[in-house]
């Protein structure tokens, strides 16, 4: 898992001027802003969203209750606002799979693919290509983000940055340089806990309580990696109330054939599919709320994260605070557990992540437990990425199974009745699942690929100005909404998720469902 710290955008020599830099580059809050009706409107739309249109493709109009205030934003963003205006999402088939465009590359001039579409992207941005006919999927399937480098050559900000901050300061109320980006939303980075979904769909057929316990521990400590996709530290898109990311993935070794779930958080997938969905549900604080599911193996998970971070020095700190729920219908078992916080280290040189803390997974049916730590490096030798964990049984103090190793790279386990280390898994040797998404032009506008392709667009292919001015566009927008709220006494409303206790719960779980067409 990615975690989300640190700071978003653009180095300040590639600004247009150094007075325009500092104004361009310090725009953002690290926090989460207010989220608009645009989004909230278009949500109601989703199937399984719960909103008054649920049962309609139809992409319902923004409000624009405070005239166009997208009228005065980079002509970079203006497609995405039109199209959703113009209804140009009307009549889309919300349960047929996505189809991926085929595609053929051309080094010298834009090519099209079958659809129409303009295949090679760069020429976007210099030979005058309509956008719409660029090819924004393509910007996600190439895994191309370039490495940040040293952040010495930014001193300006950097005492910037120092200026205003303290030794424990909340960052959520201070104003942070935007450094570093990377072209996806947080709610899409959560994801990757199921990048191994093989691991996490096996749970259920373990045999025995025990043996299920393990599993659960085996997919919980291999579900951290895959988000990060570089040693250095880059920050994904902070997500707007009412964000929405929803994909699917094959299970390796197992079909993907399979009657539609309409009903299901993802309904162009199938019952042999694992389904995931997002929804941003706050933003004081900023939560996200998630869940997963594969019907045939009758297995979810459903989980919050509230995102809390402390400068610490030479360090930000991130805790996730929060909690996650596996459950598993056919032996009605749940495994809840927590996450480890997030650091960004070395924050005035080359950032890097790493990940600290001691997290428990417990299962209250069957007793069996587990500590799971995450150790940080030490400030002198040591080893990075390094974990520890220990599975119990139900009253037992000495644990029956240890587990070391590193949690982005190969870990193994020791039993209690032999001390030999044998192979537990090994990340760096798992092939990631590539997730299933919607093609953008298919996409509602409020979900995430859909709301941020064009600064992701700008951000591909370096053209900071223009990223910058849709990002701005789009914060811009989610002010005045907030403020539109806030003068009208109008309380922000979830589509997806609902709040029950302390926990965000998924409105249509997959055990709801079964017990709704069983009674």
């Amino acid at each position: 898992m990615s975690q989300p710290f640190l700071w978003v955008e653009v180095p300040a020599k590639r600004c247009r001027s150094a007075a325009l830099s500092v104004k361009s580059l310090l725009w953002q809050r690290f926090s989460i802003l207010s989220g608009p009706r645009l989004f909230e409107d278009a949500v109601e739309s989703i199937p399984g969203g719960g909103g008054r249109n649920a049962s309609s493709d139809v992409v319902t109009s923004p409000s624009d209750s405070y005239g166009d205030a997208a009228s005065h934003h980079s002509p970079l963003l203006e497609p995405s606002l039109t199209d959703a205006r113009d209804g140009s999402n009307e009549g889309l088939d919300s349960t047929s799979p996505a189809k991926p465009s085929s595609r053929t590359t051309s080094a010298s001039s834009p090519s099209k693919a079958s659809d129409g579409r303009v295949d090679d992207l760069q020429p976007f941005f210099t030979s005058g290509v309509p956008r719409s006919l660029v090819d924004y999927d393509r910007m996600y399937d190439e895994d191309d983000d370039q490495e940040l480098g040293s952040m010495e050559g930014h001193g300006s900000i950097i005492h910037h940055l120092l200026s205003q901050v303290k030794i424990g300061m909340d960052l959520t109320k201070v104003v942070l340089p935007t450094f570093i980006l990377e072209r996806r939303s947080l709610l899409e980075m959560y994801a990757d806990f199921f990048a191994h979904p093989d691991l996490f769909c096996s749970i259920p057929d373990m045999t025995t309580p025990q043996d299920r316990m393990v599993q659960v521990v085996k997919w919980y400590v291999s579900a951290f990696h895959a988000g990060r996709k570089s040693e250095v530290a880059k920050k994904p898109y902070n997500p707007i109330l009412g964000e929405v990311f929803r994909c699917y993935w094959d299970v390796p070794g197992s079909s993907s054939e399979g009657d539609l779930v309409l009903d299901g958080p993802i309904p162009w997938a199938t019952t042999n599919h694992l389904c995931f969905v997002a929804e941003q549900v706050s933003h004081h604080p900023p939560i996200s709320a998630f869940y997963a599911e594969h019907k045939s193996k009758r297995i979810s998970f459903c989980g919050h994260i509230w995102t809390k971070s402390k400068f610490l020095g030479l360090s930000i700190c991130v805790n996730n605070i929060g909690q996650g729920c596996v459950s598993l219908l056919d032996h009605d078992e749940e495994y809840i557990l927590n996450f480890p916080s997030g650091y960004g280290r070395s924050i005035l040189t080359v950032p890097w992540v790493e990940l600290g803390g001691t997290c428990q997974i417990t299962c209250n049916k069957t007793g069996y437990s587990a500590n799971v730590e995450f150790l940080t490096k030490p400030f002198y030798g040591g080893k990075k990425h390094r974990i520890s964990a220990e599975v119990f049984s139900p009253g037992e103090r000495k644990p029956f199974l240890t587990v070391d190793g590193e949690w982005n790279g190969a870990m193994v386990s020791r039993s209690r009745d032999s001390q030999d280390a044998v192979p537990f898994v090994d990340t760096q040797g798992m092939a990631t699942v590539k997730k299933n998404v919607k093609p953008i032009a298919e996409q509602t506008v409020n979900e995430s690929r859909f709301m941020w392709k064009e600064v992701t667009a700008g951000l591909k292919f370096n053209q900071i100005d223009e990223a910058t001015n849709a990002k701005y566009a789009l914060e811009q927008k989610q002010r005045e909404e907030a403020k539109y709220r806030k003068e009208n006494g109008l309380e922000w409303e979830t589509k997806l998720f609902d709040l029950v206790a302390d926990n965000w719960v998924y409105r249509e779980p997959l055990l709801k469902r079964f017990s709704q067409r069983y009674n």
